[in-house]
């Protein structure tokens, strides 16, 4: 089969013929993939920045946001069947360590994370477990889905713990409505009252915010934090959601977070520097996210499903996974690139 591999760091992957996977084990799945995402974290595996944590064998095939059939099922497998249109969770899991028991899945304790840590998704199949597997209708097509694998739940996981925050009266901020961003905004317009302003550099992503849901938008020309203040009456942002993270978004960020406010960060990239004092005598918090979990991917494929929360795309296939990296290194992506086999 065909597949997107890296042979090196800071190296352009190639696509190349690998031997298909097969099934091993007893909770093993093969799904025939249908739509892969390419993702700003595929630009930071490119850039070696994962290598440290992950530790991965090169060279390897890449892709962490996957959808697709189910084409063989172990001997244990009862929650799917071949031919059954799935969606997968980006890191299956044990189920047994105490993390998967208190339904904190995504920091399951032997969990693996393919894409990052071994072979991964854009590939025409993809070795991965029962446990990762999320059943959708049939009528479903993997490539219109599969970005929400990784880019939907961590958006969904984020804008799900703030919720507490956001009781109607309250305002958000949004950094950055790119291919995280624009799910954000979707899912915190269809699960909360807040006020939502969004910030983002490029004016055709602060359009797309106004269709999505946002109430204002913010060009982020060098005056942003000033137009935040001025928005929300010089106080700040009950809640900001940093989808960017890098790039000195991450000092806006907490600059435009109110006293008793939270900071969430989910880009990542750059480096936050704040006196510890400014934390305390504002007891502003900074809470750090990473990809949802299973429960969390079910219930955002039931908004997705519902039409509440939709995917802006552009489609490329397997063999042009080149391009669609340089697109999306460059800023050409409005939403998210898929690749589909």
């Amino acid at each position: 089969m065909k597949a997107v591999r890296l042979h090196g760091y800071h190296q352009q992957p190639v696509v190349e013929d690998v031997p298909e996977p097969s099934v091993k084990g007893p909770l093993d799945v093969v799904v025939k993939i249908g739509g892969a995402g390419v993702c700003r974290t595929d630009l930071h595996i490119i850039e070696g920045q994962w290598a440290e944590a992950m530790h991965p064998t090169l060279p390897y095939t890449i892709g962490h946001e996957n959808a697709g059939w189910v084409h063989e099922i172990g001997s244990a497998v009862t929650n799917v069947q071949v031919g059954d249109t799935v969606i997968l969770h980006p890191t299956p899991t044990c189920g047994l360590c105490q993390a998967c028991r208190a339904g904190n899945d995504m920091h399951c304790a032997t969990s693996t994370f393919p894409g990052l840590g071994s072979d991964g998704g854009m590939a025409e199949y993809l070795l991965t477990s029962a446990r990762a597997c999320v059943k959708l209708d049939p009528t479903t097509q993997p490539k219109d889905v599969a970005a929400l694998a990784d880019a939907g739940i961590t958006a969904y996981h984020a804008v799900r713990k703030a919720i507490p925050q956001l009781y109607p009266g309250t305002t958000c901020v949004l950094i950055g409505a790119g291919g995280l961003g624009h799910i954000g905004i979707q899912c915190l317009a269809a699960l909360t009252a807040t006020t939502i302003i969004v910030v983002d550099r490029n004016p055709d992503a602060l359009k797309l915010a106004e269709q999505l849901g946002a109430d204002h938008t913010v060009v982020a020309d060098g005056n942003q934090i000033q137009a935040v203040h001025e928005l929300t009456g010089g106080a700040g942002a009950h809640v900001v959601l940093d989808f960017v993270a890098e790039q000195g978004a991450e000092q806006d960020g907490f600059a435009m977070t109110a006293p008793n406010g939270s900071y969430f960060v989910i880009g990542y990239g750059g480096q936050l520097q704040v006196p510890t004092l400014d934390i305390i005598s504002t007891e502003r918090n900074i809470i750090g996210n990473i990809v949802g979990t299973f429960n969390e991917l079910a219930e955002l494929m039931a908004l997705a499903q519902a039409g509440k929360v939709t995917l802006h795309t552009r489609t490329y296939p397997l063999d042009a996974a080149a391009e669609a990296v340089a697109d999306l290194d460059a800023g050409r992506v409005r939403g998210r690139a898929i690749l589909v086999p």
